[in-house]
């Protein structure tokens, strides 16, 4: 079974939200005469990922030739419904029909022909096959499906939703193209981005602030920042959650009094911070090592995800090391037979899978001990690194206070201190707010991409790119 195969088989319902979009491998099948015209209709449809020659096939074509002479950067490129008369465009200078027209000649230089037939080749989502072959008709073509060539993953297209779900993608796309037959990770990713930020920006002033700022981008202010505005969902999300850690730490621009400390206050209790850090992190490290598990059966089968140390083998070294250290430490004696079976038989697993992909012999020996003891420093450190959600939340926790305690102490000092307490309550907030939403920022998506992608992804996959141009309709230069 491929791997294109077994992602369609453990589909459940075969349209579920957490996989990427079923692909199919499509043929289009169109007589010689009207190849141009099937391209339009594809490039209007945007449905179809085309295979493109190689490298230095063929050459550059009629149109490719006239766009390099006018030696002018094209803008946006796109196609006319009708031949367009290609010296007539060289002579207006329409570099954007040039540039769909040279694109055109690419794609049609690589169909494959018998006598007065053509055919391309490429990918099509599965839903929109039927929708495709309807609208190919008006040009005599057809769309055929072929089996899926062996040990050759189908492109990846996440599926298409709301606002939020859309700006989620920023943070997988940073990273990488998730595989076709993992899980799509988009929002879980989001979700632990934004608690993560949340732990770190905790204070309920700031948290305001950016949620007004998101609702400043989504009215489309200011105009300058339009290209922005697919964040707002996100940047309000952020600003949510650390409005949520902001109530719980009794912070509002600051330990200021206006609210009350519901849970703790990072200044007074950074022991207990830390191991809520740790312990989140532990949380996020366990999904993730889950949902990596279903990942390597999914491209690897049972076998793959046994052994792997982002499997099922990796996961119980993730549970057992933790487990181990607090049974010694806390003293249940069932906590630590626990936690050594589990990352014992982890190591035993890994270790078989580590051994079986080495040369063998002492030297597979020797390589498998080292990537052993890798595996546990690196679940070690996995853990420990959570512990900066703790440390940064304390930080920005403590400027608040300097900021707060500054200000009081001007206050005092009749009214050139209340001005200067103002002065300095309003500067110190922003640039609190501007250096720690920033560092908070940075240090999320580290721990996201560091931390939890590394060990959920263990291969990319690539983007699907359909054929798509904008069909110019009016009456071009012929």
């Amino acid at each position: 079974m491929t791997p294109a195969d077994r992602a369609t088989t453990l589909r459940v319902g075969g349209r579920g939200p957490a996989v990427p979009v079923r692909m199919r491998r499509v043929a289009v099948v169109v007589p010689d005469t009207s190849l141009r015209e099937a391209l339009v209709l594809l490039a209007e449809m945007g449905s179809v990922e085309i295979d493109t020659p190689g490298p230095g096939a063929g050459g550059q074509g009629p149109a490719a030739r006239r766009l390099q002479r006018l030696r002018t950067a094209p803008g946006r490129a796109a196609l006319s419904a009708r031949l367009p008369g290609l010296d007539a465009l060289e002579a207006v200078g329409r570099t954007d029909l040039l540039a769909g027209e040279a694109r055109l000649e690419q794609l049609a230089e690589g169909a494959v022909r018998r006598g007065s037939v053509a055919a391309l080749v490429g990918w099509c989502p599965a839903s929109r096959v039927e929708e495709t072959a309807g609208g190919l008709a008006p040009a005599g073509a057809a769309l055929v499906g072929l089996a899926a060539p062996k040990g050759v993953d189908p492109p990846t297209a996440l599926r298409a939703a709301g606002p939020l779900r859309r700006s989620f993608r920023y943070v997988v796309g940073g990273y990488g193209t998730v595989a076709y037959t993992d899980l799509d990770p988009t929002v879980p990713a989001g979700l632990a981005f934004i608690a993560m930020f949340g732990m770190m920006f905790g204070d309920a002033g700031h948290g305001i602030v950016l949620v007004v700022c998101a609702l400043l981008l989504r009215l489309g202010v200011p105009r300058k920042a339009a290209v922005l505005r697919p964040l707002w969902p996100f940047l309000a999300g952020a600003g949510a959650a650390a409005t949520l850690a902001g109530l719980a730490y009794g912070e509002f621009f600051g330990p200021t009094g206006v609210l009350p400390v519901l849970w703790l206050s990072p200044v007074e209790d950074p022991v207990r911070l830390l191991f809520a850090a740790v312990v989140t992190g532990a949380v996020l490290l366990l999904a993730t090592s889950l949902a990596a598990t279903v990942n390597r059966w999914r491209g690897s089968g049972p076998a793959g995800a046994l052994y792997a140390p982002t499997g099922v083998a990796g996961t119980a070294v993730l549970v057992g090391l933790p487990a181990l250290a607090a049974g010694l430490w806390l003293g249940p004696a069932l906590l630590t037979a626990v936690g050594g079976v589990l990352l014992g038989g982890g190591l035993l697993l890994a270790g078989a899978g580590l051994y079986a992909q080495s040369a063998g012999g002492a030297a597979g020996t020797a390589e498998t001990g080292v990537r052993l003891l890798d595996l546990v420093m690196r679940t070690f450190s996995n853990l420990v690194s959570f512990a900066r959600l703790a440390a940064f939340g304390l930080t920005h926790a403590a400027l608040g206070a300097l900021i707060w305690d500054g200000t009081t102490a001007l206050g005092g000092r009749g009214a050139p201190g209340l001005v200067a307490a103002a002065a300095l309550f309003a500067v110190g907030n922003a640039v609190a707010f501007a250096l720690e939403a920033l560092v908070a920022g940075v240090q999320a998506l580290r721990l996201e991409y560091y931390e939890l992608f590394s060990r959920l992804f263990d291969g990319q996959g690539r983007p699907f790119s359909p054929w798509r141009l904008p069909v110019d309709r009016s009456e071009v230069v012929s």
